[in-house]
């Protein structure tokens, strides 16, 4: 968005979209990355490495969203720029953003330490999966509410 400007062209709304579309589809490709690693045998010698190594990628992807999302040219600014009624939703999403990286650094911890099972690790990152897959479609839902809705009015 150009600064100073209060409401985004449609030019400047579709790159902040785009943007945020590529990011979406990054986040989701962190995500299936780890899935296939906590579903692999665990008996393999390398799972807990692999695990730990698939989080801290999808870690540094969610950092990325964060930052796609919250910062001053991010999709939030435009999107309360664009439908401000929206403002309560951005700051649900906002304060999720801050609980699932806590999740993501308690379950790198674990999964760094050898002492919980195999059972605990994936039910754990099942909880942090679950959540990440309900904040991505909030996300979603808010995207499309800002945009697509329409509130009536005309004749």
């Amino acid at each position: 968005m150009v600064a100073g400007a209060s409401n985004p062209t449609a030019a400047e709304s579709a790159a902040s979209l785009a943007v945020a579309r590529r990011h979406r589809v990054a986040l989701l490709q962190s995500i299936q990355s780890f899935e296939r690693a906590l579903a692999a045998p665990a008996g393999d010698p390398g799972w807990r490495p692999r695990v730990s190594t698939r989080l801290h990628s999808l870690r540094g992807a969610f950092a990325e969203h964060i930052v796609v999302t919250e910062g001053p040219e991010g999709l939030y600014a435009e999107l309360l720029d664009h439908s401000p009624r929206l403002a309560r939703c951005v700051h649900v999403l906002v304060r999720e953003h801050a609980a699932v990286a806590g999740a993501m650094a308690a379950l790198q911890r674990r999964v760094d330490q050898p002492d919980p099972t195999v059972e605990e690790l994936r039910a754990w990152s099942s909880d942090l999966l679950r959540e990440l897959s309900r904040h991505r479609q909030r996300g979603a839902d808010l995207v499309y509410e800002a945009y697509e809705t329409d509130i009536g009015g005309e004749t």
